[in-house]
């Protein structure tokens, strides 16, 4: 038995595409699922679905009517860079006392693949710094770099983040408690620092440690 228009159609659809319902097919489309029932009584397939099928995934328009031709016309997606080029600014984190490097001018930039990044959080708003001091050790160490998400400022137990306090910047694991927030530090030789009241408005989350770099000598 010869097969209808729109079941040629629709075989062709599932065959280059991950859709295999018509439900999937109507939400890429934007129509209700009624309008697929009404073409294929009606043995049609519209213009603007061919269109928009062009459009999402690059299939060939007379490919999709006739089975004419190559499949696609472009590729099926625009494939996203294998790298994401993240800065790496002067401004150095204190794991001491307190960093008054502040700037944010921007010394170089280092690959990272986005694939991993887009897991870890948003590459739009990363950034990379080094480590100054042995507060944060053995985790931190003098002279690291690390890779902070600063889309990422909910604090979370246990976690690293980058936090200024009034004018200095510093990388230290925050606790959250009730009027009270607590800076903690790895190295035991370093007390915690306790900021109550007001002085928990003088703190800025800049952001959450995702990864630590080291270089060897």
């Amino acid at each position: 038995m010869r097969s209808s228009r729109f079941e040629s159609f629709l075989q062709r659809v599932f065959s280059t595409t991950d859709m295999t319902t018509q439900t999937e097919l109507a939400t890429v489309l934007q129509i209700n699922r009624s309008a697929i029932t009404q073409a294929r009584r009606k043995d049609t397939v519209p213009a603007r679905w061919i269109l928009q099928l062009f459009r999402t995934f690059g299939l060939n328009p007379l490919w999709l009517e006739s089975g004419k031709g190559e499949p696609y016309l472009k590729p099926p997606q625009i494939e996203e860079e294998e790298f994401k080029h993240i800065p790496k600014v002067k401004a150095r984190l204190s794991a001491g006392g307190g960093s008054f490097e502040i700037g944010s001018e921007i010394e170089g930039y280092y690959a990272f693949r986005n694939e991993w990044l887009r897991v870890k959080g948003s590459p739009e708003r990363m950034v990379l710094m080094d480590i100054f001091g042995n507060s944060m050790e053995p985790e931190l160490k003098d002279g690291d770099a690390v890779l902070i998400d600063e889309s990422q400022k909910d604090i979370i137990a246990g976690a690293i983040f980058a936090v200024g306090v009034e004018d200095t910047i510093l990388v230290k694991r925050i606790e959250k408690h009730p009027s009270k927030l607590v800076l903690r530090s790895d190295n035991k030789d370093y007390a915690p620092i306790f900021l109550e009241g007001p002085e928990c408005e003088s703190v800025r989350i800049i952001g959450k440690v995702i990864w630590a770099g080291r270089e060897f000598t």
